[in-house]
């Protein structure tokens, strides 16, 4: 998303090149969605891959309809889903999207009715798996009685843990991996945003969490540990998150967002980062000394 809006200036060369970088790592997961940008971050990211579809399992999503900058709507209506698909398709220059999500829970349908129609794109070949995102347990179940679910995407991190008790049960009841979005607290747990400093065109200006310096306290935390193993505080951050697949017992994917080959560069080195028992402890503690909630 930060490529095409909400981080600040973007750049095309530069976000293709961070993809086509990621891609010569090893990195076999692209995330995006129709509401990136309205839809040009779809385009860029189908550009990017083009040639080199085969190394990449594409994610895409659909469900927030935008209107307008902070306009909006939540939907799940079958015929939209269809025809965002298609969109989405013509979009990335691609025949099938291998993950396909509903972004949100629907306002304006059952949940029943959306992964219905998902598992209709299923049968047309036009998805290959069908994910849901910031669902909670009882949604996630419902859902997957209809179609199997193969991942749920929400924001997890450091700082921010409420899937534990809203969907993790139902997450490993049912076997669906977590896709974990925003692992680097949004760049905060990285120890470079000032918040007090967010330029006018950063989407944080809105989220209670930024609007504070009382959270600073947590990355001075990740960052003191950092410092002490000999690693960055967003290496740090991955690798705890990471970690928590033996404890919430699915497979965790993290999907860190950057616009730079050098940050893309260091969060890969972070995949081979192991947190002894001490570390884990330190930073597990620091979600309850959060301050603001996510939106």
């Amino acid at each position: 998303m930060g490529m095409s809006e909400g981080y600040g200036p973007t750049s095309w060369d530069d976000a293709i090149a961070t993809i086509h970088r990621a891609l010569d790592l090893g990195v076999t997961l692209i995330d995006t969605a129709d509401a990136y940008a309205f839809g040009h971050n779809e385009v860029l990211v189908g550009r990017a891959v083009a040639g080199r579809r085969d190394e990449v399992q594409l994610a895409t999503k659909t469900g927030i309809d935008r209107m307008g900058a902070d306009t909006w709507a939540l939907r799940g209506d079958p015929g939209y889903i269809k025809r965002a698909c298609d969109a989405s398709l013509l979009r990335l220059g691609v025949d099938h999207i291998d993950l396909y999500y509903l972004h949100r829970p629907p306002q304006n349908a059952e949940i029943e009715e959306s992964v219905g129609a998902m598992a209709e794109l299923v049968k047309e070949g036009k998805i290959r798996h069908i994910g849901l995102s910031e669902v909670n347990g009882e949604l996630l179940r419902r859902a997957h009685a209809v179609h199997p679910v193969t991942a749920v995407q929400s924001e997890y991190s450091i700082w921010s843990r409420d899937l534990e008790t809203t969907v993790g049960e139902a997450l490993r009841e049912l076997g669906v991996a977590l896709v974990a979005y925003s692992p680097l607290g949004r760049g905060f747990l990285t120890g470079t945003v000032d918040v007090t400093a967010l330029p006018a065109g950063d989407a944080r200006r809105r989220l209670p969490r930024f609007r504070t310096t009382d959270n600073d306290v947590i990355a001075d935390a990740v960052r003191t540990l950092a410092e002490t193993k000999g690693v960055t505080p967003a290496q740090l951050a991955l690798a705890w998150v990471q970690a928590r697949g033996a404890h919430l017992g699915v497979p965790v994917v993290p999907i860190p967002g950057t616009k730079r080959v050098k940050w893309l560069e260091q969060n890969v080195a972070a995949a081979g980062i192991e947190l002894t028992a001490d570390e884990a402890a330190t930073l597990d503690g620091l979600a309850a000394r959060t301050v603001g909630g996510r939106y």
